[in-house]
């Protein structure tokens, strides 16, 4: 089952991030993307579409207003806004889900997946693709093949992604917190407040530092005890 779906939102970039979702989901096939409520409309006069991802706060229309507006068609409504506030009116318009920025992938394909089950057959064992994530670096989508990463790095409000093809790292506003909550705990471990490493890179630690070539990751209290137990499963005393 195939859902046709319509973006709406005034920010570029929110739109970009979100396309770059739905393109790697299998059963959403995007139709539009709109910049406003407005737009949207017009094209759902001569299209039928079965879910509708839209921010909330829009000029002129707002994306609650909207969802009014459509609520006795078969289309169904995921909300994807900066704002908490709204969540409970959301429930009084049917919303499948209701994603609150910065939304992950993980996120998305959970909400999307529900659309699915509401909307069709339900899907059975359907994960998230975990091979590789996306994203925002210099106003442009980068997609990170996870096999490559070698280590994150928190700085403030932001991360720098560490990979094998690349000499410099890649930049992007996200916490820290969302990013472990994405990646698979297998094969990612947070070892410091500031750094989470990708196990299957290490190949030598020293007094309780991980190398990767010129750079060591140091591995703090809090993290140590959990760190030891992967040490203990892949390396020889």
């Amino acid at each position: 089952m195939i859902l046709s779906c319509i973006l709406i939102d005034d920010e570029p970039l929110a739109l970009d991030l979100l396309e770059g979702y739905i393109k790697s989901i299998p059963f959403l096939k995007l139709i539009a993307k709109c910049n406003s409520a407005i737009a949207a409309i017009e094209i759902l006069e001569t299209t039928t579409v079965d879910l509708i991802f839209t921010d909330i706060q829009m000029p002129n229309l707002s994306g609650m207003e909207f969802s009014k507006m459509i609520m006795n068609q078969k289309t169904k409504v995921i909300f994807t806004t900066a704002f908490e506030e709204f969540a409970l009116e959301s429930y009084k318009v049917n919303a499948i889900d209701y994603l609150v920025k910065p939304i992950s992938y993980s996120e998305f394909f959970s909400a999307a997946n529900k659309a699915k089950q509401h909307l069709g057959n339900s899907i059975s064992k359907i994960v998230p693709i975990d091979d590789y994530i996306f994203i925002k670096s210099d106003y442009k989508l980068i997609k990170i093949d996870l096999k490559d990463l070698i280590y994150v790095e928190g700085l403030k409000d932001y991360l720098k992604f560490y990979t094998v093809n690349s000499e410099k790292p890649y930049l992007t506003l996200k916490s820290m917190k969302s990013l472990e909550e994405e990646l698979s705990k297998k094969h990612f471990m947070r070892v410091h407040r500031s750094f989470l490493v990708n196990l299957k890179k290490i190949t030598t630690i020293e007094r309780n530092r991980i190398v990767f070539g010129d750079k060591y990751i140091p591995v703090s209290e809090k993290y140590k005890e959990g760190f030891q137990k992967f040490i203990d499963s892949n390396f020889s005393k």
